[in-house]
């Protein structure tokens, strides 16, 4: 929708709210409700927000450590300007809009460089000084609950399922949650975020929604804004859903996956090449095997909390492998629509609990580092990957992907100093507040036989 649209809509009374957005480290989307008149007065160019909002954890503590924002420097203010390409209703909720923001400094007003919408553009600006546009879409797998959040987990009681079995592909379940999978998909297809489609996934009320491709940086606010909406829905239905990467040692974890390819500036798929092996090019032949070399400098943005890598189950379909393999669902990365024009890889690492724009930001940096160097790709891996144990691992621990990122030449050349340090910070303190912690199991097991 256009500013001159909104107008419109906001003297018809059709709109009386706009909610002024920015995506956090998190993935989450934080802002401000503006009323519609202030907002076209006003805020349409710029409003501010304090800068803790990029340098808090889930939780919204203020950890230390972080050089662009602390307790020293007083925790001053950002500028958010409405990325007016963004603008859209937002038809879940009553008369109201939604414009999403870039991340400025107050002085400079410059983009705040590990801002994720900000990373994610550096890595598109580089991809494009190559003559190439990053594509992509997102998968995004949660479980849905009978019973909203505040009436559960908060007291420490996990909500019932709304499914007592595996319901990969079922329509007869998924029939029994269309009252809340159908306004999902249509209210996102009315704020033009275009959904594939819905599915069943493999734990008891698990459900997949799958997005449409798109440009990357039009797909990670997609993703975002679709996490938003799946939330709010189920609150408004009074249920609830969770994005974690494994909410049950005894479930399934859910997953991101990512798809991408690269384009030409006429938009067709250079990572096609009719009368190559597979139909591969060898332009991504090379964003290939740098996805391969530099998966482990990665697995950070794939996976940024000690939670995520429970995930990461031998025969649960979430890799443990850093490989790749062609149409092989045991692979981290899959090679998809072989020998036609829509061939790409998808990255099956993410879990549901990652931020997709710094994901897919991960993923350029480690691919159009391979193609500068012209990695060579080796050949693709088949078979059960799970066993093959000369293939380098997944990292275990988040403790382990932070050390790898901190000490990264690749992604402190590719994101920059700043945004490695701020980001490696934010994984170090993940693991020192789940190191601290007494959970259950802790209790359970020793309570009494220690």
């Amino acid at each position: 929708m256009t500013l001159d649209e909104l107008r419109e809509a906001i003297t018809e009374g059709r709109v009386d709210t706009v909610l002024i957005a920015m995506v956090d480290m998190q993935g989450r989307l934080m802002g401000k409700r503006c009323h519609a008149a202030y907002f076209i007065d006003k805020a349409w160019k710029e409003t501010r927000c304090c800068d803790y909002l990029l340098a808090t954890d889930l939780d919204m503590a203020t950890p230390t450590g972080y050089e662009a924002s602390s307790w020293e420097k007083g925790y001053g203010d950002y500028l958010l300007r409405p990325d007016l390409s963004t603008l859209r209703l937002v038809p879940w909720l009553e008369a109201t809009a939604l414009v999403l923001c870039d991340v400025l400094g107050t002085t400079d007003k410059q983009r705040v460089a590990h801002d994720p919408r900000t990373v994610l553009m550096h890595q598109i600006e580089r991809a494009r000084a190559m003559g190439l546009e990053p594509m992509a879409a997102t998968e995004l797998e949660f479980y849905l609950f009978a019973e909203p959040y505040e009436a559960d987990v908060a007291r420490g009681r996990i909500p019932p399922m709304v499914s007592g079995y595996n319901d990969d592909y079922s329509l007869l379940h998924t029939s029994r949650v269309e009252g809340y999978l159908r306004p999902l998909r249509n209210h996102l297809a009315e704020a033009e975020i275009p959904v594939e489609c819905t599915k069943g996934e493999a734990g008891p009320g698990q459900v997949e929604l799958n997005l449409r491709y798109g440009p990357a940086l039009l797909a990670a606010d997609r993703h975002a804004m679709a996490k938003h909406a799946a939330k709010e829905l189920a609150a408004s239905q009074m249920r609830a859903v969770s994005f974690m990467a494994k909410w049950h040692s005894h479930q399934v974890g859910s997953a991101a996956h990512v798809h991408l390819s690269l384009a030409d500036q006429d938009g067709a798929n250079i990572c096609f090449d009719p009368n190559a092996e597979f139909g591969l090019s060898s332009t991504m032949r090379h964003f290939m095997a740098g996805l391969l070399v530099y998966g482990a400098d990665c697995t950070y943005f794939y996976a940024p909390y000690v939670n995520s890598y429970k995930r990461f189950v031998t025969g649960s379909f979430a890799p443990t492998r850093l490989a790749w393999s062609v149409d092989n669902r045991t692979a981290g990365y899959r090679l998809c629509a072989v020998n036609g024009p829509q061939i790409r890889v998808e990255c099956r690492i993410p879990g549901a609990d990652m931020t997709p724009h710094l994901a897919i930001a991960a993923m350029l940096a480690a691919g159009l580092s391979g193609i500068e160097k012209e990695l060579q790709l080796p050949a693709p891996k088949t078979g059960n990957i799970y066993v093959k144990d000369e293939l380098t691992d997944i990292p275990k621990t988040l403790r382990d992907a932070a050390t790898i990122l901190e000490d990264s030449r690749m992604m402190r050349s590719a994101m920059g100093d700043q945004v490695v340090n701020h980001y490696s910070r934010a994984a170090f303190w993940e693991a020192e507040q789940a190191e601290m912690a007494v959970t259950d199991y802790d209790v359970i097991r020793g309570f009494e036989r220690a």
